[in-house]
């Protein structure tokens, strides 16, 4: 049996549980705001364009920050970092209702965006220092808190939070903010970790605009994350414009919690999943499906539809993810991933906007879907020019 009682292991257990906290905080103030997009648009009376962009901002700071993300942490410390992200999305993402206000709406959006752009590079890091020998269980915990994030928030506001604030959508806001000030607040009081000297690490940190590896996992990402932020944008509206409005929560609970399997099932079987061409052609065409379903009249199978999309979405995330450390040399892996992340979140981040411009020049709701459609698309696309990625390479990264 492990001793608790060792402070190793306590110490261990309290860098697993702020793991863990921190990739809940990375999404859970931002997938707070798709469930009350209808109650939004009502109060402040917003076009579905300026919709799809305030759903877009966090996505847009993600990618923006995805390079100098790790000269902050050069300059602070991964935990410092951290914990200014943290808090940083705590309080914009509580002041985001206050007034209610437009250009307070979106400026906190933005801010929050960026306290959580801030966040994305420290995860691995720590991870790095907190658990050099355990870091793919390291790692996947806060992607399991992550993901558990983007599953609670939307599907709970509509009946237990918004109820609990007394239907205020601002105040909804407050609310989903606490447990991340919360997580801030235990980052604050944990001592920083002091690592013992590492080796040095490649000082090259620009990504190669000119490699086409770039470009292709950037595509495959934006395209993902395009189609997964789509889908937790225009729902909410969509449904509301077809008369099927109790339909919201279930369908975007649906599309955050069909994540879940597919990060099982991706954990319990990476090796001959990422190893295989099939599976990154496969999943974007099985996700046109799921986006399909969504037309559906029948309300079984929008549910049913957003619940596959939404697995869709997830297994090729992951998927995305692991493939820097497997197509690029060890001290170039950090540079890819850079290029990825910009490329990746500037795609998902125009994803958005676009549908809303087709909806608001036809008027058509379901013409909105042109840009989700494009989104898996352009994961397709990618897909189809990808570099076979060889088993000794995928079982050395495993």
């Amino acid at each position: 049996m492990t001793d608790t009682t060792d402070p190793a292991v306590r110490s261990a257990w309290s860098h697993l549980i702020l793991l863990w906290l921190a990739g809940v905080g990375l999404r859970l103030t931002i997938l707070a705001v798709p469930p009350v997009l209808p109650l939004i648009h009502r109060d402040l009376g917003l076009s579905e364009k300026a919709i799809g962009v305030l759903s877009a901002l966090p996505a847009l700071l993600l990618g923006l920050a995805a390079i100098p993300g790790s000269l902050t942490i050069a300059r602070f410390g991964a935990h410092q970092s951290c914990l200014l992200g943290l808090t940083v999305v705590a309080l914009a993402g509580a002041a985001r209702g206050i007034g209610p206000s437009v250009p307070m709406l979106f400026g906190m959006t933005l801010l929050m965006g960026a306290g959580a752009a801030i966040m994305q590079p420290t995860l691995p890091s720590l991870v790095g220092e907190w658990f050099p020998r355990r870091a793919g269980f390291a790692t996947a915990v806060y992607a399991n808190g992550l993901l558990i994030a983007e599953a609670v928030s939307p599907t709970v506001t509509l009946p237990l939070v918004l109820p609990w604030v007394g239907g205020s959508w601002e105040l909804s806001f407050v609310a989903w903010s606490a447990p991340v000030a919360l997580t801030a607040l235990l980052f604050a009081i944990t001592p920083r970790h002091r690592p013992g000297a590492r080796p040095s690490q490649s000082s090259r940190w620009w990504p190669d605009w000119r490699d086409p590896l770039s470009w292709q996992l950037g595509l495959m990402l934006g395209g993902t994350g395009g189609a997964y932020f789509w889908a937790n944008t225009f729902i909410p509206d969509y449904l509301h414009a077809i008369g099927k409005p109790e339909l919201v929560s279930a369908a975007l609970g649906a599309v955050n919690i069909g994540q879940l399997p597919a990060s099982a099932l991706v954990l319990a079987f990476a090796r001959p999943l990422t190893s295989n061409r099939a599976v990154f052609i496969t999943s974007p065409l099985l996700g046109l499906i799921g986006l399909a379903g969504l037309l559906s009249p029948s309300p079984v199978v929008i549910v049913a539809a957003a619940g596959w999309l939404g697995f869709c979405c997830g297994m090729q995330l992951i998927l995305s993810l692991a493939l820097p450390p497997l197509l690029a040399p060890a001290d170039d892996v950090h540079r890819l991933s850079a290029g990825m992340f910009a490329i990746g979140y500037f795609v998902s981040f125009l994803m958005q906007p676009l549908g809303g411009a087709i909806w608001d020049a036809t008027g058509v709701p379901a013409t909105a879907f042109v840009a989700g459609a494009l989104s898996i698309v352009l994961v397709l696309g990618a897909a189809l020019t990808l570099p076979r990625v060889g088993p000794l390479r995928t079982a050395r990264a495993v």
